[in-house]
Parts: C-alpha cells; structure tokens; sequence
C-alpha cells in the first residue's frame, strides 16, 4: 500500500509539473518538448530528486505514447497514399540511409572502437525519431501540409528497414552465425510483409468491426488492436511503431475520424511521459565526457538529414518552404537510437563502454535542438531570406528593343 500510495504521489506531482510546463511553453511560442526532457534530468538517474516508485510506470508509459503517436499518425492516410508515397519516397530512403549510417561508422572508427561499433552508431544517427517528429508536426499544425506525407514517407522507411537492421545487429552483437541471422532476418521481412497486405487489403473489414457509433467501445477496440499488434510487432523482431501506423493506416472512413478525436488526448498525455522517461532513464553525469564528441556527430548528422528531407520534399515537387519545413523536421533522433545503443550494451560481448552515453548526449542534443530548428522556416527573417534566394534564382527580364 504504501508503494502505491509513492507512485500515485511522484506520478501526479510529475504530471501536474508537465502540464504547467507545457503551458509555459506554449505562452512563449516553443515546443514543450525540450521543458519535458528537462524535467526528467532533474527528477532521474544523478538528478536533484529520484523518483524511484514511478519509473516502472514511466517506462510503460513511454512505449505507449510512442505507440499512439503513431497510429494517430496513420489514422491521417489512407493505404492507396501509404504504397504511393513510398514507391515515390524509396529513392530518398536510399539517399537517407548513405548520407545519416555512413557517418555514424565512420565516426566509430576515428574513435578507434571498430566496426561492429560503428554498425550500431550507424543505426543510431541514421533513424529520425518519429515520436519526437509525430509530436513537432501536431504542435505546429502542419498534419494537413504538403510535405507531410514526404516525411512520414521517409520515417516509416527508416522504421521498415529496422525491421531488417534490428535483428542482423542483435545476431551481430551475440555473435551468431551467419544461418542464425539469415533466420531471423527471413521471420522480420514475412512479418511486416504480412502485415502490411493485412492493412491494406483487409483495412475495411476490420474498421466495419468496429462501431463508430459506441465511443466507449471503440476507443477501446482501437486501443486495444493498437496495442496488440505493436505487442506482436515487438515479439517478431519488427518496430512496433510499424505496426502501430499500419493499424492507423488500416482504419478508414467514420472509424478513423472518430478514433482521432477519441485518442487525441491519450497521445498527448502518453507523449509527454515519453520524452520524461527518457530524461528520467539518463544520467546527467554521464553526458560532460562525451559531449564534445556527441555535439561534433549531432551537427553532422543534423546537416545530412536537413538534406535529405530537403532532396525527398524537391523530388516530390514540394515548393522551397516546404522543402526547408521537412528537411529540419526531420533532424531530431529518439527512440530507435536508444533501442540500438542499449542493444549493444546488454550484449554477451559488451562493444564499447562509451558507447551508451555518446548516444544519449547525442540523442538528447538532437531532440532539444531539432523542434527548435523546425520551427525556423516559419519565422519572419527566414521567410524574407526565402524570398531574396528565390529573387536571386529568377531569370532576369529580357531587355526591350528599341
């Protein structure tokens, strides 16, 4: 009982922080992201005041807002988009993955900690956060916008090919032969595979099980297919982000209007606990050795996947803006950058002791810095800046005869 009575204290006195803070926020114009990370540090491992009964809480927590974040993500698009944007967006997955992996292993090697370091490193500065870009998107009201399916192009990409990453660099780490990683490369390629013909084929019969007309029951009915098919999604070694979206996707019609409203506030409150928990789950002592180096790579990689999102939205026939609006979208890195560093550190074989807390410094440089940055093209001096580069690109008139 008193455990209980603990976390039922630590959880609301964090929630009602959050909720002053992101009103704080928002009567200042900035995301409430950076504020929610914050608060984590102080209230975590090293902080001012560890919260100990309400981690657990917050850890499960976190999974869930990822999980919403997306299904609500693809609740906006219909599976006809979702297969045209992503035959249109490969190209740019190629070129995402060449400009963002490439430094992250070569960065790993002028270190001097070898390749199956800079494998893992490659994953953590090549995958965006689409946690982290699902809550910018929302806050500044660019859902609706043109170069927001160009974005969620590249991220579910990004989240398809770490069905295929995740379990070559967990067989890499255990040093399994090359039979055993074949296996479990082969399980995630028919498992997303599988579900995503289910989506897309069978997406009206599942929203025609679920009553638009009960909000009770169908809260419940999409939370809960939400949550089962990303549970499985996990167990078979593929993103449960993946499968949370392609349940998004698979909804149509009144179902999916009606989830939306209906989930809008549980993603907004489970969101928030996930950028906590990973404040909550860093060590603030951990950051001064490594954030030099963490800073150098985060300035890189922000760099290359600027341009990537600026190639994918000019390739997709977006204007300049929306060109600009995509490429700082998609700076910040989060979730799946954790996931591929912890799976280093719990290895049989431990690669790097380092390792775990460049990526965290790296991470957390990305994921302050990233919704600031994406706030940019929308500022005055930005959009004037725009207007002069587009004044200078245009041909000058012809001079008229006399």
């Amino acid at each position: 009982m008193h455990e209980t009575t603990t976390l039922l204290v630590e959880v609301g006195a964090l929630l009602l922080l959050l909720g002053l803070l992101g009103r704080l926020s928002r009567r200042f114009g900035v995301s409430p992201i950076p504020l929610y990370l914050l608060a984590g540090l102080a209230f975590g491992h090293g902080g001012l005041l560890r919260l100990n009964a309400s981690e657990e809480f917050f850890a499960v927590g976190a999974e869930i807002g990822v999980i919403l974040l997306l299904v609500m993500l693809g609740l906006e698009y219909s599976a006809n988009e979702l297969v045209g944007n992503l035959r249109s967006a490969a190209p740019a997955g190629l070129i995402d993955a060449a400009l963002n992996a490439l430094p992250g292993f070569a960065f790993a090697l002028l270190l001097g900690w070898g390749w199956v370091a800079g494998v893992v490193l490659a994953g953590v500065t090549w995958v965006s956060s689409s946690g982290v870009i699902a809550k910018v998107l929302g806050d500044l009201g660019r859902v609706g916008n043109r170069e927001t399916p160009v974005i969620l192009s590249v991220l579910v990409i990004e989240d398809l090919a770490m069905a295929l990453y995740l379990p070559l660099v967990t067989a890499l780490l255990a040093g399994a032969g090359l039979v055993k990683g074949g296996i479990s490369l082969a399980a995630a390629v028919v498992t997303v595979v599988v579900v995503l013909a289910v989506a897309i084929r069978y997406g009206h019969v599942i929203s025609s099980a679920l009553s638009a007309k009960d909000p009770e029951a169908l809260l419940l009915g999409v939370l809960g297919l939400t949550l089962l098919v990303a549970g499985l999604a996990a167990k078979l070694q593929v993103s449960a982000a993946v499968g949370a979206f392609l349940v998004g996707i698979a909804l149509s019609g009144p179902v999916a209007h009606h989830a939306t409203e209906l989930l809008s506030p549980l993603r907004d409150l489970f969101a928030a606990v996930f950028f906590v928990f990973f404040g909550l789950v860093t060590d603030p002592m951990d950051m001064p050795p490594v954030l030099l180096p963490a800073l150098a790579l985060a300035v890189v990689t922000m760099g290359t996947k600027l341009l990537t999102g600026y190639l994918a939205a000019r390739r997709a026939g977006i204007a300049e803006p929306g060109r600009w609006r995509a490429g700082f979208a998609l700076t910040p890195r989060g979730e799946f950058s954790i996931v591929i560093a912890g799976l280093a550190v719990a290895a049989a074989q431990p690669v790097e002791p380092r390792l775990a807390a460049l990526a965290t410094a790296y991470v957390l440089v990305t994921v302050v810095t990233g919704p600031m940055l994406a706030r940019l093209p929308d500022l005055p001096w930005f959009k004037t800046w725009l207007r002069r580069r587009a004044s200078m690109r245009r041909p000058a008139p012809a001079p008229v005869a006399d």
